[in-house]
């Protein structure tokens, strides 16, 4: 057994500065020790996936050499699948992985963990994240580490320690530093509908390119059509375009938009994502910071799969952000809602934290609309040498 402190001075020394992840009574010691030292930082995700695509998002921004650590329990890896196998694979960023070993061959334990418990090196390893037992001993934390860095610095990918039950000793919290505090009131409302035709997401995309300019603007466009329609109008160093991992460019921008404040961050949002991962909401809600802008286009549909119709119009999404804690929080019909919502980022600096706006698009995508050319890995590196990451 080991103290938390060990490992988790071990790894600052190797730049793990940042964490993220869902809590499990194994992890109790890491997660009471980090949120006490202010020179950390940890995230609570709402769900296992979101925490890695944060992580992600950190290692895509993160200079200085931070790094990052995901720490969930093994039943969350079902969470995490779709961002382990179609984001931090895909594009090449990397994380070390913290997961509990609940269910472990041959350990009592409850019976959801059952299945989950033998299945989870076969599980890793069929995402092709390398794994090995998290370290009991001190003397075994250093080669651990230095292991998991070598394998992060020459694939881009992440790397597995499974912790056992009773690897570290307990660690007392102090219930002062373990909530994040808000000092805004969200402010919410809405425009009316216009008479004139919703506008199209073309209309929008070239609004947001006129105030994201490249020299201070990361944009993050969520996967399907927004991705490539911003790719169509031009692309630009500042620019990613996310491919697979559904509803995960949110936190991908929570990520980058913490590692760094000398960037304006701007998510590009659907409804379909945006349903599909609304746990965000809340975590942004009380973590997201100034620079961080979060746009959501809504056409009602899964416009990139035919044009199934999403749940989108029972759904007020600036209800959602308001009561999440979003500084601004605003939706409607008129693409005029897009000046507000960049303008507010630039002029109103009364209200602390992110800012969010739904607009209501109508279908369709125009004829013959191009994927991107460039690979995504090729397009995380492209960005990240853009803003000095690397």
């Amino acid at each position: 057994m080991i103290e938390a402190a060990q490992f988790v001075e071990a790894a600052r020394s190797r730049g793990f500065t940042w964490y993220a992840g869902v809590p499990c009574s194994f992890l109790t010691p890491f997660i009471n020790y980090v949120l006490q030292d202010p020179s950390l930082h940890y995230v609570s995700a709402a769900n296992e996936g979101d925490a890695v695509a944060l992580i992600a998002g950190v290692a895509l921004g993160a200079q200085g050499g931070a790094r990052g650590i995901t720490m969930m329990q093994n039943s969350g890896l079902g969470n995490a699948v779709s961002p382990l196998t179609s984001l931090t694979w895909t594009f090449r960023l990397p994380q070390l992985l913290i997961v509990t070993w609940r269910g472990e061959p041959g350990v009592a334990d409850e019976p959801q963990h059952a299945l989950m418990g033998p299945i989870t090196p076969s599980l890793l390893e069929t995402m092709e994240i390398p794994w090995e037992p998290f370290p009991r001993e001190a003397e075994a934390i250093e080669p651990a580490l230095a292991r998991a860095v070598e394998h992060m610095d020459k694939t881009g990918r992440p790397y597995a320690l499974v912790m056992q039950k009773g690897s570290v000793s307990p660690y007392p919290l102090d219930d002062t530093k373990a909530t994040p505090q808000r000092t805004c009131t969200p402010q919410s409302y809405w425009r009316g509908a216009t008479q004139d035709g919703l506008p199209s997401r073309h209309d929008a995309l070239e609004r947001v390119i006129a105030y994201t300019p490249l020299q201070s603007t990361v944009v993050l466009a969520s996967t399907g059509f927004c991705g490539r329609e911003l790719y169509a109008l031009g692309d630009r160093p500042n620019q990613l375009y996310m491919v697979g991992s559904m509803g995960c460019v949110t936190p991908l921008a929570l990520g980058l938009a913490l590692a760094r404040p000398d960037l304006h961050v701007v998510a590009l949002d659907g409804d379909g994502a945006a349903l599909m991962r609304m746990g965000v909401f809340a975590t942004i809600g009380a973590y997201g910071p100034d620079n961080l802008t979060h746009l959501l286009l809504d056409n009602g549909a899964h416009d990139s799969t035919g044009g199934q119709a999403t749940v989108s119009h029972h759904v007020s999404f600036a209800g959602v952000a308001a009561a999440c804690g979003y500084a601004l929080a605003i939706e409607g019909e008129d693409l005029s809602l897009v000046d507000t919502l960049f303008m507010r980022h630039a002029n109103d600096d009364t209200r602390r934290g992110p800012r969010f706006a739904r607009l209501t698009i109508r279908r369709g995508t125009p004829d013959g609309l191009p994927r991107p050319t460039i690979s995504p890995a090729d397009v995380k590196t492209r960005l990240m040498r853009h803003i000095g990451a690397v």
